[in-house]
């Protein structure tokens, strides 16, 4: 059961989740947070520093619960195609979103270019996919899925189409099923790196 500090701390979080997705960062005020909240200013200072903490921890949260989502279908796979695959199949859940996530999604992209701090916290989580990529990556040539290949520069596409459905999912929700062209471009990424097996490069002469 949670205690009362829990559940004012949490009632902060749905507050300044909401205000921040519906309003932006900049137009939001502490002092919004805690009206929507029902807690004084003080119990706001207790659990949090600034308006800037609680946003990085949204964000934060945001992305440790999408890091364990992602992990435990790749432990569940017994190849690294069908790691990726499965890991697609987890994101239908973020696509999906119908709360204020994804709206914040956008709203960190937007101050991470003006506050360096959020910036710092922005850029850290992409280093750390590329990084988690590349030895999944890796660890399918090892176990022969892959060719030999450069495992940093396949990360790196990895990680710029996922980026790149998630926005187009906020920014254009009916363009496309986003679920169904992740699905289908993790495919593509297998085909084409097993076709270099063969000498057969995507783009190559």
């Amino acid at each position: 059961m949670q205690t009362r500090s829990e559940e004012t701390r949490a009632r902060i979080v749905q507050a300044a989740l909401k205000l921040f997705a519906d309003k932006g960062y900049e137009a939001t005020g502490v002092a919004e947070v805690c009206t929507a909240a029902e807690v004084s200013k003080g119990a706001f200072y207790h659990h949090f520093a600034s308006k800037q903490a609680i946003f990085i921890e949204l964000l934060q949260e945001w992305l440790q619960g999408l890091d364990a989502e992602l992990g435990k279908a790749l432990s569940r796979s017994s190849s690294v195609p069908e790691g990726l695959m499965a890991m697609a199949a987890e994101m239908k859940g973020v696509l999906g979103a119908t709360d204020s996530r994804l709206q914040l999604f956008l709203e960190f992209w937007q101050q991470a270019r003006r506050d360096p701090e959020v910036g710092k916290e922005m850029v850290a989580p992409f280093r750390r996919y590329r990084g988690y990529f590349s030895q999944i990556i890796q660890k399918g040539i090892d176990e022969g899925s892959f060719p030999p290949l450069d495992p940093e520069v396949a990360a790196h596409g990895l990680v710029a189409v996922a980026v790149g459905i998630v926005v187009q999912n906020v920014l254009d929700p009916g363009g496309a099923d986003w679920y169904k062209v992740l699905q289908d471009s993790i495919r593509l990424f297998i085909s084409g790196v097993s076709n270099t097996r063969a000498g057969v490069v995507p783009g190559g002469r």
